[in-house]
């Protein structure tokens, strides 16, 4: 570590220990002998302190989706998809596909066992969907011909989101022409399943999105609300509530032990004393702890103007810490920043980072800037981007810094919610490419900023939403499919 840039936790005037024991030995308030303090670093190095789950229903809520295969009894004959294609293997390969994909999901796939041959059948089936309540229909064509398309067809009318496999030899055209521009279903036309698969998880996405409560500190009212057209339930908590909770929480253990971890894989520390970086774990327990309680999958705060004027350690570390752990953790009280977090991890298994949109004129690119950001960028289950160590803008508390990779393909997305009942939430849609991770300081502003340069964008002055999420990957199409199938209006900037 810099010494001479790290701003040293636990060094005083004299020049402190920069190093992670030091700091230990410091945090734990005694001077320990070198095998207990060897103990508690490989204690603390094996268990991975901080541990968090979310509480609320989407938690205990499991998608369900009828699925059914839909063919022709018979030889398939001169007619598509022909005699040469192999239905029996298909349908088995498929089947296989499907039933491991639930299975990750962690959702209820209600799969037809015998193919719908008929009219007959299908009405039949779908009038057993509406009955049963599921999340979506899936539907794989194994046949062009006779019933299958309007069996197709009249699955998307049943209102019912419907997600629809056809790969070649299944669809010409003319087929998928009369549904291509309704709301309600995805058209997978190919032969690579992964994409059907896709549509599965959108799914199974959008029912976790309706189900989740996110706790809302805000105000002074308690009180619960529900997103019009997404259903995501809101539990509003006063915003006093965690400034009392964290005034009675005593610095612990687990505090040390996570400061200690931030500390260990920190590349420098800039700013931040060895208080700031407890006092800003010690907000992770607090906004933990009210989760919990309150029953929530994921939290969001009036952070500014709850705490701005207090002492009390804003809690940049707190949803930097969650947002990697998968619980959407939105700044700002911003339902619309809370919404689409929460998409973003039900849908692409990775975390997005919240930002205050600015236009740089001269690189022609959308800068994002905020002081929390997660580091698990690539995915929950992949290592976090290195970070270092910096205090917020406001120059308090501590928040983990960490470097985007430069030409990564990034994506950036928005809901834009509706307070009117008949009308249907927005979302912007954008993708692009890293190309700077700017320093803060020299530049003003928050401490983590971000540029990138999107596709197709030339008026980044006038770039629609604020609070936009960015996150890695480029899932354009992806979020636009996603768009019709649920009835949300699609705006690719």
């Amino acid at each position: 570590m810099d010494r001479e840039r790290c701003g040293c936790i636990g060094g005083g005037a004299s020049g402190g220990d920069c190093s992670r024991r030091g700091f230990l030995a410091g945090a734990c308030g005694a001077v320990m002998g070198a095998p207990i303090l060897s103990e508690v670093l490989s204690a603390a190095e094996s268990c991975g302190a901080g541990g968090i789950a979310p509480a609320g229903p989407a938690s205990k809520y499991t998608p369900s989706v009828r699925a059914a295969f839909v063919r022709r009894k018979g030889e398939y004959g001169m007619r598509w998809p022909g005699q040469i294609y192999d239905g029996k293997a298909a349908l088995a390969k498929y089947r296989d596909q499907m039933e491991q994909a639930g299975k990750r999901m962690g959702l209820k796939l209600d799969l037809r066992p015998a193919p719908i041959y008929s009219l007959a059948e299908a009405d039949e089936w779908i009038v057993q969907a509406k009955s049963s309540k599921p999340d979506g229909l899936f539907i794989v064509l194994l046949d062009r011909q006779e019933h299958a398309w309007p069996t197709a067809t009249k699955a998307v009318d049943s209102q019912i989101p419907t997600v629809i496999f056809a790969p070649l030899g299944a669809a010409f055209t003319t087929n998928t022409a009369p549904l291509s521009k309704r709301t309600g279903v995805f058209i997978s036309s190919t032969d690579d399943f992964g994409q059907a698969i896709h549509g599965m998880k959108m799914l199974h996405a959008h029912a976790k999105l309706r189900e989740m409560r996110y706790v809302v500190l805000k105000g002074n009212q308690r009180k619960d609300s529900q997103v019009r057209h997404l259903g995501t339930r809101l539990r509003y908590v006063p915003a006093k509530t965690f400034l009392e909770e964290y005034q009675r929480t005593e610095q612990t253990g687990e505090i040390e032990r996570i400061a200690e971890e931030y500390l260990k894989h920190a590349t420098r520390v800039s700013g931040p004393t060895k208080q700031d970086l407890l006092n800003g774990v010690k907000s992770y327990v607090v906004a933990r702890s009210i989760m919990q309680r309150e029953e929530g999958d994921g939290i969001t705060m009036d952070c500014l103007g709850a705490l701005g004027r207090s002492k009390v350690s804003l809690p940049c570390i707190s949803w930097s810490r969650m947002l990697d752990a998968g619980i959407p953790a939105a700044c700002e009280a911003d339902i619309n920043a809370a919404t689409t977090h929460a998409l973003v991890q039900y849908l692409f298994d990775r975390p997005g980072f919240q930002q205050d949109p600015v236009g740089d004129t001269a690189k022609e690119c959308l800068t994002g800037s905020h002081c929390t950001c997660p580091t698990r960028l690539n995915g929950f289950d992949q290592p976090g981007e290195p970070y270092y160590l910096s205090h917020h803008h406001g120059m308090r508390d501590a928040t983990p810094r960490p470097t985007w990779r430069v030409g990564q393909r990034v994506t950036v997305a928005q809901f834009v919610l509706s307070n009117k009942d008949e009308a249907p939430p927005q979302m912007i849609i954008s993708a692009g490419e890293v190309i700077e991770n700017p320093s803060v300081p020299p530049s003003g502003g928050c401490v983590v900023a971000v540029s990138v340069k999107l596709d197709g964008v030339s008026d980044y002055l006038a770039y629609p939403g604020f609070h936009q999420v960015f996150f890695y990957g480029d899932y354009k199409r992806q979020l636009v499919s996603y768009c019709k199938l649920f009835g949300v209006q699609a705006r690719v900037v």
